[in-house]
């Protein structure tokens, strides 16, 4: 099923790559001189960032030991993942910080006649790992099946718990994927800048997540990301080792032009650097800039009405003051082949597979292949040259 599926994938992008819109630039990979757009072609420089959004919405169900392993097999650069904290002070992998009924149902309370119980729709904050790791969050259950996007090619995981954030440090391990040639985890810390008393405090965030990285020697294996800036500010002084990358989706979460700054964005406003992202999150020392991809968030450059967020300026600005560009979330061909041939240095997508196929495509070193301590990796499908990251 799975071999099928990444065949039917490769003719995907190949037919789709030869079908865009007009005016649609493709295939620029060979003047951003990484490879000569010829597939199999020698690449220079730092690897490609090929980020599986929560593992890989598409393929798996999200934030799941499925999606996670399955990433690292089909060959990932880097797991993207967040993190929210409990009551009881531990770091758990969701993206939610109110318990979703999209992902997750109630099975039985962690103690007999526990008063929280029913746990689906508390916050995070509030509900200890007892309570969570009661809960099934193995099957995607959409209100209305025939319009969700993931309902056709996602796996479920029955039956499957909320994990903790220790608990993926161990499957990278198992998998033998921490060290240099290993992969990479881009953990976002989801403080909700906007209405504080629905997540853990931010201290709480840096601290908590920081200190398991260091417990898991993954120091040079992983990144902050955030739309929280100020998090990142103060990620950057308890743990100065982590890159940290400034996420926005634009003007709602930048607010140039409004009164005083914007509560996302750590104290500093966006008008004093002229509403520009760019050196906005260059003032604090950002390491990349982790822009929405367009508007709609979920559209592509096909659609009528799509306006690009990422731009060739952006990305020119970015790399000028020494910042890389890393998307979301990126889920079409065409899409990721226009960002491509701007100069981005990574995507975050749901498609980990499409992407990887369009980046063998371009000429792209592909990113390497992991299996379980145990067993033998595929040879033909890793890439054996020098280990090159993104970092």
């Amino acid at each position: 099923m799975r071999r099928w599926m990444r065949t039917a994938v490769s003719l995907g992008v190949a037919a789709l790559l030869g079908a865009t819109a007009p005016g649609v630039r493709v295939g620029a990979t060979a003047e951003r001189g990484t490879g000569g757009g010829r597939p199999g072609g020698p690449v220079e420089g730092p690897a490609f960032d090929l980020q599986a959004h929560r593992g890989g919405i598409g393929l798996n169900q999200e934030s799941s030991l499925a999606s996670f392993s399955y990433a690292m097999e089909l060959g990932v650069t880097t797991l993207e993942l967040d993190v929210q904290i409990t009551e009881d002070g531990q770091a758990v992998v969701t993206h939610d910080r109110r318990t979703n009924p999209l992902n997750c149902v109630d099975t039985a309370p962690a103690v007999p006649g526990d008063p929280e119980f029913p746990y689906v729709g508390r916050y995070v904050r509030d509900l200890t790992v007892a309570q969570l790791k009661t809960l099934d969050c193995g099957t995607r259950r959409p209100p209305d099946p025939t319009t969700d996007r993931y309902i056709d090619s996602q796996i479920p995981s029955p039956g499957a718990r909320m994990l903790l954030l220790t608990e993926v440090f161990d499957l990278v391990k198992a998998y033998r994927a921490d060290g240099p040639c290993g992969v990479m985890l881009n953990i976002e810390t989801k403080v909700e800048a906007g209405a504080p008393e629905q997540t853990a405090p931010r201290e709480q965030f840096v601290q908590v997540t920081a200190q398991l990285v260091r417990d898991a020697g993954l120091l040079d294996n992983v990144t902050i990301q955030s739309f929280d800036w100020g998090a990142l500010i103060r990620m950057r002084e308890v743990e100065p080792r982590l890159p940290i990358v400034a996420l926005t989706n634009g003007q709602q979460f930048l607010q140039a032009g409004q009164p005083g700054a914007s509560p996302w964005l750590g104290g500093i406003d966006i008008d004093d650097f002229g509403g520009s992202f760019v050196a906005a999150a260059a003032s604090f020392g950002a390491d990349a800039i982790s822009p929405v991809h367009g508007d709609p968030q979920g559209g592509s450059i096909l659609d009528p009405g799509y306006v690009p967020y990422t731009t060739q300026e952006m990305v020119d600005d970015a790399h000028a003051a020494g910042m890389k560009v890393i998307p979301w979330t990126v889920n079409d061909i065409a899409t990721m082949d226009r960002l491509i041939g701007l100069g981005v240095d990574g995507l975050i997508t749901d498609y980990p597979d499409r992407l990887r196929d369009l980046l063998e495509l371009r000429g792209f070193a592909l990113p390497r292949t992991h299996e379980p301590r145990g067993e033998a990796g595929p040879g033909d499908r890793r890439d054996n040259r020098a280990c090159r990251t993104p970092w």
